[in-house]
């Protein structure tokens, strides 16, 4: 049975930005430099923090004459880049990447390579979730969704597109999941974190929710999908870690998580799903058991007993995470929901297990039971997304 990735991505075409720049000026991405070492996704009034590049980088791994480093039971070590064939590559910048990657007729060559039978893809440009424009987050995003339609289309039934919903504008965002809906798409993206004046318990959101539930449509959050922060509650720069920034990753959307499974939104929509991906899942369980404690210690201070649903009921019945080479989650799959795991390689961005998926797998779900690695890595997500 060959695993279906839940957690995989796109690397945006110029088509996703069309007409923006002329609407909304520096404010807006746009693609410079196609064809070049320079190509990048670019936002002018951002300066220097502005500029992306569209690169993907794990799919340059399978070079000649280079070897793929990788400890036991990880993904490949991030590349090192410096041979001739990666430098001519990344001189053709987007136009040198993977066909499979600026290609969706061609993708399934790349699933076959790391002996994949499917995808649920993910935005590569995280950045069309944090513009503080309201107006030009749901326009790129419609672009977006039109756009990974045809891409995913092109695939054969082997790849399927989640759809950007723009909750930062409520109205827009049910307008755009009603059309997206029955342009055919099975699940969609929202902010791993809510607009600060509007956290997700706000009853602006409930048509959203709403909608969802009724169409069996999937909403999930992903890694660095954060809405617009205003500069009042950032951290400052100087204080910030790179490496405790990736290694808190889940910090992002835990509270999210409290708003929706402790402030009566997953209670008052209890067909209604959600997936926290590429957060890995190895904290959930010790994080459930806290957030349950919290939520005990929160009533008994204000005098009142609590009779409603505990978190990891909520979490079960409703909440799912995806994983990559996540050993801790696989050892206590049993009290995060073995129904509730389920495995992405991330591809083509840097931390993806490809082209050595199998091998992974293989040994990350060591001495488990293969109706478990089927459930994980497979069925979770055919169930999930109906396929």
């Amino acid at each position: 049975m060959k695993p279906i990735s839940a957690d995989s991505h796109v690397v945006e075409a110029e088509e996703v930005f069309v007409g923006l720049k002329e609407r909304f000026g520096d404010d807006a991405p746009r693609v410079t430099n196609a064809g070049t070492e320079l190509d990048a996704i670019v936002i002018p009034a951002k300066g220097p923090r502005g500029i992306r590049k569209r690169m993907g980088w794990a799919g340059m791994r399978l070079r000649e004459g280079v070897s793929i480093d990788r400890r036991p039971g990880h993904k490949p070590e991030v590349d090192e880049l410096n041979d001739a064939e990666a430098v001519a590559t990344l001189a053709r910048g987007y136009d040198g990447l993977r066909p499979g990657i600026r290609d969706g007729a061609c993708r399934p060559d790349d699933q076959d390579i790391d002996g994949v039978a499917a995808e649920f893809l993910y935005p590569g440009f995280f950045g069309m979730f944090s513009f503080e424009n309201t107006e030009l987050l749901v326009a790129c995003q419609q672009n977006y969704n039109d756009w990974l339609y045809d891409y995913a289309d092109a695939a054969n039934g082997r790849l399927f597109g989640l759809a950007a919903i723009p909750l930062q504008d409520p109205q827009a965002g049910a307008v755009e999941l009603e059309r997206v809906i029955k342009k055919g798409y099975r699940g969609g993206c929202i902010p791993c974190s809510a607009p600060a004046e509007r956290p997700y318990r706000d009853e602006c959101y409930e048509p959203i929710w709403s909608l969802a539930e009724e169409a069996g449509f999937p909403l999930s959050m992903h890694v660095g999908t954060n809405a617009y922060l205003p500069s009042q509650f950032r951290q400052k720069h100087a204080m910030r870690d790179s490496i405790l920034d990736y290694a808190n990753a889940p910090t992002t959307v835990q509270r999210t998580l409290v708003e929706l499974i402790c402030r009566g939104v997953a209670e008052r929509h209890p067909k209604l799903k959600f997936v926290v991906s590429e957060f890995n899942a190895g904290w959930i369980a010790q994080w459930l058991d806290r957030v349950d404690q919290g939520l005990l210690r929160d009533h008994r201070f204000r005098m009142k007993e609590f009779t409603g649903e505990r978190p990891h009921e909520v979490w079960k019945r409703q909440f799912y995470a995806t994983i990559e080479d996540d050993r801790p989650a696989i050892l206590t799959r049993e009290l995060i929901g073995i129904d509730n795991l389920m495995w992405g390689s991330d591809y083509p961005h840097v931390d993806s297990t490809w082209p050595c998926s199998l091998d992974v797998l293989d040994e990350i779900f060591a001495d488990v039971p293969d109706e478990d690695r089927a459930k994980i890595t497979h069925e979770n997500v055919k169930a999930l997304y109906q396929l």
